[in-house]
């Protein structure tokens, strides 16, 4: 069976990549008011995907707090669509389902 990316494979960091593929560069607020996370959810995570170079950040400081801007990386792209597509593989989309099991049930011998 094919390997999912196990980086990806987590439910907050799949949203937060396909989100940050939509809707580009973010802000840190922004991304947890999307996401509806706490602080130290987001942050723990966007470490995870910095560290695996998916995403990047960007500071800045103005005339208030610093601003961190996050963005996905070509690489957190290329393993995004990957991912996509090694579900895509695994799923009986676009087939013949008819004597299919329901999905998440057993096919049974007959």
């Amino acid at each position: 069976m094919e390997e999912l990316d196990s980086l990806l494979h987590q439910p907050l960091r799949t949203q937060l990549v396909a989100f940050l593929a939509g809707a580009g560069e973010q802000t840190f607020s922004d991304l947890k008011r999307q996401l509806g996370v706490s602080d130290g959810n987001l942050d723990a995570h966007l470490k995870k995907l910095l560290a695996a170079d998916y995403v990047a950040v960007r500071k800045e400081i103005g005339n208030g707090r610093p601003q961190s801007f996050y963005v996905l990386t070509p690489a957190g792209l290329a393993a995004l669509q990957t991912y996509v597509q090694a579900l895509h593989r695994l799923l009986p989309i676009g087939q013949d389902t008819r004597d299919a099991p329901a999905f998440g049930q057993p096919k049974l011998a007959g």
